[in-house]
């Protein structure tokens, strides 16, 4: 281990075991969404940046084991848990069997790496394993806390249906032993590191605050006369309300749609264009029917443009095209889709239920409400309607600021940082 330490940290072992992680990866299929982008990006920036990358996820249904993605990045898929989906919350009845597959399969290859790299609990569990094994250092991201997580669906099912659901108790349990065993944890926003030492007892030292990152040569802003262009393209006008994601609970689409009377009321012709779910399932359906029968007793459905599924190539248009970008999320990690829209000039109206909004200038470079006050949070989406000057200094501050803070190269080399921090530690602590 000591000679691998002092050529660097060049080899990586990154792990992400949920949804459908691939070199072209079917966002809004089941759990495939900003975790499976974060994932992907980082690691082919780590790779353009000289380090060798094997990104390792779960093989199941017909998917190849290898997707070679350049010389220097390969995602490696090992079998575990039969050939059918397992949503990420059904997990842990699996992991045994990856680690043990996994460790067989790098010592049959004669791989080595430096350091392993894991993405939420699933894969922290089963990385603290693989670390040992290997003894070589694990770094972790959670990208969500299941004790946060617990504590923000509390007031919405019974704490028998969240076990049930979501197996909590077992989540927190094995998350503790992740924090506490790992070398470091890199936490994607300031009040998560505060979660993270408050109620996990992580050490101040054994964590480091690194935001998401996205591509900042593809979500950037266009002229005026082309957003009018792009509007005539996809039948979008000119105060449409952007939201998407997939379809789940906690995205807080039914909050969303109650402060549509108010946004109405304040812009008769505002509009909510929905691109939820993504994925043709009985689960998705059923979560956009409930949000359709919310809207038709509100008296909004015809406010309201239902959009299945925005293809990836066009998403950076999407943003552009439309007024303002929604984000209501009863609690959000970070919420990347809104650095996103941001990046691409479109005035946001963020969550005040998570990370992102502790970083913006309120009124400069973004807007934030509770979405559980409707009338509140309506309110925020109808302000850059109304003013056409506060609009535009959202766009532009809006755009500079997720440039400046959020390309994917720039958060590569502070992760690398910390990796060779990490790694020349690790180096002293061996006797």
């Amino acid at each position: 281990m000591m000679d691998i330490l002092d050529a660097g940290v060049n080899n990586i072992l990154m792990i992400s075991l949920h949804g459908y992680v691939a070199a072209e990866p079917e966002l809004g299929k089941p759990d495939t969404g900003g975790q499976v982008v974060y994932v992907l990006e980082l690691a082919k920036r780590f790779s353009r940046l000289g380090r060798r990358v094997d990104l390792v996820t779960r093989r199941f249904e017909d998917q190849p084991e290898v997707d070679e993605i350049n010389n220097n990045l390969r995602v490696w898929r090992i079998p575990f848990g039969g050939k059918e989906f397992i949503r990420k919350e059904d997990m842990h009845d699996h992991m045994g069997d990856f680690v043990t597959n996994l460790l067989s399969a790098i010592r049959t290859s004669s791989t080595r790496y430096d350091i392993v790299y894991s993405h939420y609990w699933d894969a922290g569990w089963a990385g603290q394993k693989i670390a040992e094994e290997l003894e070589i250092p694990h770094i972790h991201t959670p990208h969500s806390l299941g004790a946060w997580k617990q504590e923000s669906m509390g007031a919405d099912m019974s704490m028998a249906e969240m076990e049930t659901a979501y197996r909590f108790e077992e989540r927190i349990r094995k998350e503790f032993l992740v924090y506490q065993m790992c070398d470091h944890v890199i936490a994607t926003t300031e009040p998560q590191a505060e979660l993270l030492k408050e109620q996990y007892d992580l050490l101040a030292n054994r964590v480091t605050v690194v935001p998401p990152g996205m591509d900042e040569d593809r979500f950037s802003p266009v002229r005026q006369a082309d957003i009018q262009a792009l509007r005539q393209k996809y039948g979008l006008r000119e105060h449409d309300v952007l939201t998407l994601g997939r379809m789940a609970h906690n995205k807080g689409y039914d909050l969303l749609i109650r402060a549509l009377p108010t946004l109405l009321e304040l812009v008769p012709t505002a509009r909510l264009v929905a691109a939820v779910g993504g994925e043709d399932s009985a689960q998705d359906k059923a979560g956009v029917a409930t949000l359709q029968e919310l809207a038709a007793e509100l008296g909004v459905a015809d406010k309201i443009e239902w959009v299945q599924y925005v293809a990836d190539e066009e998403l950076a248009d999407y943003y552009r095209a439309t007024a303002v970008f929604s984000m209501s999320s009863r609690y959000e990690p970070f919420g990347m889709v809104a650095i996103e829209a941001m990046a691409c000039g479109t005035p946001a109206v963020i969550t005040v239920h998570g990370g992102l909004y502790e970083l913006v200038n309120f009124g400069k470079q973004a807007l934030y409400a509770d979405p559980n006050r409707p009338l509140e949070y309506g309110t925020m989406l109808a302000f850059p309607m109304l003013y056409p000057d506060l609009a535009h200094q959202l766009s532009v501050e809006g755009a500079r600021f997720a440039r400046r803070n959020f390309g994917w190269t720039g958060i590569a080399k502070k992760s690398l940082a910390i990796f060779q921090s990490v790694a020349q530690r690790s180096s002293g602590e061996i006797v």
